[in-house]
Formats: C-alpha cells, structure tokens, sequence
C-alpha cells in the first residue's frame, strides 16, 4: 500500500456536511470520500487535460437544507 499523506483541509461547515451526507450514502468515511472525489478529479484532468467543470473555479453556493 502506497504511503499517505496527511494534509490540513479548511472547509466550510455547509461544505463539510455534503461531504458528510454524501460519504454516509456511499459507506465511506468523510477522509475516503475526499480522498475519493479529489483522485477522480486527477483522473479526470489527465484523461482530457480538462477540470470536471469549466466552472471550477467559480466559488459554488450551497443550498443545503
């Protein structure tokens, strides 16, 4: 198994409660769900040199109720 890296992450608490959420659904602790969706964004990058979104950068609104 590859060595990990341990990093401090600022989050928002709305931010953090969608991962949060959407971790639980996926049976995956809220650290996996992170380490989940940022390996998916490097793929995504070098499969076609793109971001998910074109709009990544944008700052995002989180309507969570």
């Amino acid at each position: 198994m590859a060595e990990k890296k341990q990093i401090p992450l600022r989050v928002s608490a709305k931010l953090y409660d969608a991962i949060a959420a959407w971790a639980e659904d996926d049976f995956r602790s809220i650290n996996g769900q992170i380490e989940y969706l940022l390996t998916e964004c490097v793929k995504q990058r070098k499969k076609n040199g793109k971001y998910v979104s074109d709009t990544i950068d944008e700052p995002i609104e989180l309507d969570i109720e």
